[in-house]
C-alpha cells in the first residue's frame, strides 16, 4: 500500500494545475514560491529525491531553471509552468523546452514534465522517453555545483 505521502503527490500530481502563460507572470511566481518550505526537485529521468532541499539549493535551482527556460523556449509566451496553486503552490510541474510534444496527453500519451518540485514525497515517476545526455549533463552540474552527489538507486 502506497504511504499517505505518496497518495499526497499523486492526487495534487494528476489534479488540477494551473498554467503560468507569460514570462511576467512567472518572474511574479519565483517570487510566490517560499523558499524554505521543505521542497523536494525531482529531476524525472534522475532518481527520487528521499529528502527534501534547503532554501538555498531552492532559490538556486529555480535561477538557474529560468535561465534555461528562457533560453531554450523560444517563445514571446511562457506556458510550460504549472502549479496547484498560483499563489501558494505547493506542486509545481516544469516542462523540457526540448520535450514538449502534447502535455495533455492528446497525442495519445502523456508527456511528464522536465522537473518537479513538491512539499510531499514524489513517486517514482519514469519517463517513456530517454531523458537526452545533454539535459542529463545540466542537470548534473547543477548538483555538482551545489555540493551535492546524486544518490543511486
Amino acid at each position: 500500500m502506497a504511504s499517505p505521502a505518496y497518495h499526497e503527490f499523486d492526487t495534487l500530481f494528476n489534479g488540477t494545475l494551473y498554467n503560468i502563460l507569460s514570462w511576467d507572470q512567472l518572474s511574479q511566481f519565483w517570487t510566490r514560491v517560499p523558499m524554505d518550505a521543505g521542497w523536494y526537485i525531482y529531476a524525472l529521468g534522475a532518481d527520487r529525491p528521499e529528502a527534501p532541499s534547503d532554501a538555498e539549493h531552492v532559490a538556486t535551482f529555480l535561477r538557474e531553471i529560468d535561465t534555461l527556460l528562457r533560453k531554450e523556449h523560444d517563445e514571446d509566451y511562457c506556458g510550460i509552468v504549472y502549479a496547484d496553486d498560483l499563489d501558494r503552490p505547493s506542486l509545481i510541474k516544469i516542462y523540457d523546452p526540448n520535450h514538449l510534444g502534447a502535455s495533455c496527453g492528446a497525442a495519445g500519451y502523456k508527456i511528464l514534465p522536465g522537473w518537479v518540485l513538491s512539499l510531499s514525497p514524489p513517486s517514482n515517476l519514469t519517463p517513456e522517453h530517454v531523458v537526452p545526455q545533454n539535459r542529463r549533463r545540466w542537470w548534473q552540474g547543477l548538483l555538482n555545483g551545489l555540493g551535492i552527489r546524486e544518490a543511486k538507486a
